[in-house]
């Protein structure tokens, strides 16, 4: 299990997201900087040990409106080769050193594990706390395996990784209060977080798609 340190980072990661989620199109902000407020999410573990691997929610209230968004992010203790543009920032961790924070659907590890969440076989942990399930959480898992590295594109509705055989698997980015899985989806992933207000919603994170035609 992953230890989560209640440490110092500097610059924080809210920090890093107000630089980064301009430069994202499904970030839909404002006429001013972006504000995230960290407002849920869960973990996944690395096997290895070595890739901190976190989804977390920010609400985001730069365009007016508050907006929740699924921030899936992985943390390493060095550059991951090839991976320039998937990099968030660099912190200084108060007890790990540097490390490089990286947009998690372009993360190898980060998705494998993904990828073992959506077919049950690893079980989410919780966002603040060590050695602790996530509850909230609730999966529906496929028992068809995805195989290989899947291609990612990211756009206006969301992120979206695609396999050779023509499954995608769509990353939520902007969450929606009430939201469920589609007909046919063939996995998914629902969670919670808070609404600007603070009050809780529940809402899709994930799914995973049949080929088209299937």
């Amino acid at each position: 299990m992953a230890v989560i340190h209640h440490t110092e980072l500097k610059p924080s990661k809210l920090e890093l997201l107000t630089q980064w989620l301009p430069s994202r199109p499904w970030y839909r902000g404002g006429a001013g900087a972006p504000e995230p407020v960290k407002a849920g999410g869960f973990r996944l573990d690395d096997p290895a040990g070595e890739v901190g691997i976190e989804f977390m929610v920010v609400t985001d209230a730069a365009g007016g409106e508050p907006v929740s968004y699924l921030v899936p992010l992985s943390y390493r203790g060095a550059p991951l080769e090839g991976a320039d543009a998937a990099l968030v920032g660099t912190m200084e961790h108060g007890v790990l050193g540097r490390r490089w924070a990286y947009d998690a659907c372009q993360d190898p590890v980060a998705v494998a594990q993904l990828v073992a969440l959506v077919e049950g076989r690893v079980r989410a942990q919780d966002q603040n706390e060590s050695d602790t399930p996530d509850r909230e959480l609730v999966v529906g898992s496929t028992r068809t395996a995805l195989a290989g590295l899947p291609t990612v594109a990211d756009s206006a509705a969301g992120t979206v990784l695609t396999w050779a055989d023509g499954r995608s698997l769509l990353v939520v980015r902007e969450l929606a209060a009430g939201s469920v899985v589609s007909d046919g989806a063939a996995a998914y992933v629902e969670g919670a977080w808070r609404l600007g207000d603070g009050a809780r919603a529940r809402g899709l994170f994930v799914e995973l798609r049949p080929a088209d035609g299937a």
